[in-house]
């Protein structure tokens, strides 16, 4: 057996990213979202009575990071990259028992005169 190095791995497809793995992604910036909203609320507790500029912007962030995380993780899954098409259209053909028609409207009596179209000379 063969041992697998650590390398980097390419995706080949345009398949999406696992659901499980969607979703671990999706709790990961959740708890990084209110774990840094519970920080600036602490943050803005101790700084009330010391920077009272500081805690009030700790307490707006601690107050609109709910919403912003909430959205973020309630957001839709990430849209499939596009790939080129793998679809080669047929060269188009005439139908059977008709022959490609070139210049129809040159070849005819009304043409140039060439072909000895029948006035009196």
């Amino acid at each position: 057996m063969r041992k697998r190095s650590g390398g980097e791995v390419f995706r080949i497809t345009g398949a999406r990213q696992g659901l499980a793995d969607d979703v671990r992604g999706r709790q990961r910036r959740y708890v990084i979202s209110m774990s840094v909203r519970t920080v600036s609320v602490v943050l803005a507790a101790v700084l009330w009575n010391v920077e009272r500029y500081v805690a009030v912007v700790a307490l707006a962030l601690g107050v609109l990071l709910p919403y912003v995380a909430v959205v973020i993780a309630n957001a839709g899954r990430e849209n499939t990259p596009s790939l080129p098409s793998t679809f080669v259209p047929a060269p188009l053909r005439p139908a059977l028992g008709t022959a490609p028609v070139a210049g129809a409207a040159e070849s005819g009596p009304e043409g140039d005169g060439a072909h000895g179209g029948g006035g009196p000379a």
